[in-house]
C-alpha cells in the first residue's frame, strides 16, 4: 500500500513538473505567467501590461468573440502603446457613444487564424520582405522583418495610416490563437 502511495505521488510529482516546464516555454507577459490552456481574454486580465487594451475590448462587447474557439492572432498594444495616442483618445474610444469605432480599432488587431513567428516570417520571406493580412475589421496590415538593432529578427507591424508597431514579444500561445505584444496602436483607415 505504502509503494503505491508513493508511486502515485511521484507520477503527480512528474506530471506536475512536465506541465511547470510546458508553461515555461510560453512567455510571461505584465508580470504574470500565461497558460496556453487559457483563452486570449482569460490570459489578458492577468497582464499587467495589457490593463487598458481589457478594458476596451469590455467596453467593446468583444469578450465572448475574443473567448471564443477562434482561432485568432492578436497584435495586443501595451498600455504605454495605448498612452502614445493623443491625449483624450483612449477615453473618448471608451464612451458608449464610441462603441463601433472602438470596435474597429480593436479588431483592426485581430487576424483569423493562427500566426506565430515562424508562420509570418515564411509569409515575409514569400512575399519578398513584406506580408499582407487581412484583419477581423476588414483593413490590412503589413508586416516586414529585419531592423539594425539587437533585435534583427523583429517583426514589424504596419498600419494604413503608415504607423508602424515592432513585436516585442512574440508566440504567446493561448487556447483559441496567439497573441504578440506590440509598443504601438495600429489604426485602421
Amino acid at each position: 500500500m505504502k509503494k503505491r502511495s508513493i508511486a502515485i505521488l511521484v507520477a503527480i510529482a512528474v506530471a506536475s513538473a512536465v506541465g511547470v516546464f510546458a508553461q515555461s516555454m510560453n512567455p510571461m507577459v505584465g508580470g504574470a505567467a500565461m497558460y496556453r490552456n487559457k483563452d486570449i481574454v482569460d490570459n489578458a486580465v492577468n497582464s499587467a501590461d495589457h490593463t487598458t487594451l481589457v478594458a476596451a475590448v469590455k467596453a467593446a462587447g468583444l469578450v465572448p468573440t475574443l473567448k471564443s474557439k477562434g482561432p485568432f492572432t492578436v497584435f495586443a498594444p501595451t498600455n504605454e502603446a495605448f498612452a502614445k495616442l493623443p491625449a483624450g483618445t483612449v477615453d473618448s474610444l471608451l464612451k458608449p457613444e464610441n462603441k463601433a469605432t472602438l470596435t474597429k480599432v480593436l479588431t483592426y488587431h485581430v487576424v483569423a487564424g493562427t500566426y506565430d513567428s515562424k508562420a509570418l516570417k515564411a509569409l515575409i520571406k514569400k512575399g519578398d520582405g513584406t506580408a499582407e493580412l487581412k484583419t477581423v475589421s476588414g483593413g490590412t496590415l503589413t508586416l516586414t522583418a529585419g531592423g539594425n538593432d539587437m533585435m534583427a529578427n523583429r517583426i514589424m507591424v504596419k498600419d494604413e495610416k503608415g504607423n508602424t508597431a515592432n513585436v516585442t514579444i512574440a508566440n504567446v500561445r493561448q487556447s483559441n490563437g496567439v497573441i504578440h505584444v506590440v509598443d504601438s496602436v495600429l489604426l485602421p483607415n
